[in-house]
């Protein structure tokens, strides 16, 4: 199955920022909700941010105010962004994207990108 694409991670100390990227095709005549998520070692995956076709999005109140999701598409491709400011050590973790597509029967599955470690030291 298809996954999506991310980029962006890194290393970067406490108070600087980063922007995740995730990419994806096949998206053409389709609605989707864009998510965020986040799972630093020994925890759970949690939800960090989110994005609607139209606009609408959420955050994690860890992070509000500090992130901020955005969306492109163009055409087949979608694309999904998270540009993270005054960065903390508690954000490190590994970052996913999902999109959950709705529309004609081409729309695609659910589907996940790779992750992409993001790490903020101290």
């Amino acid at each position: 199955q298809e996954q999506l694409v991310e980029s962006g991670g890194g290393s970067v100390q406490a108070g600087g920022s980063m922007r995740l990227s995730c990419t994806g095709s096949g998206y053409a005549y389709c609605t989707y909700d864009m998510t965020w998520y986040r799972q630093a070692p020994g925890k759970e995956r949690e939800f960090v941010s989110s994005i609607e076709s139209y606009g609408k999005t959420n955050y994690v109140d860890s992070v509000k105010g500090r992130f901020t999701i955005s969306l492109d598409n163009a055409k087949n491709t979608v694309s999904v962004y998270l540009q993270m400011n005054s960065l903390k050590p508690e954000d490190t973790a590994m970052y996913y994207c999902k999109i959950v597509a709705y529309g004609p029967n081409s729309c695609p599955p659910p589907r996940w990108g790779q992750g992409t470690q993001v790490t903020v030291s101290s």
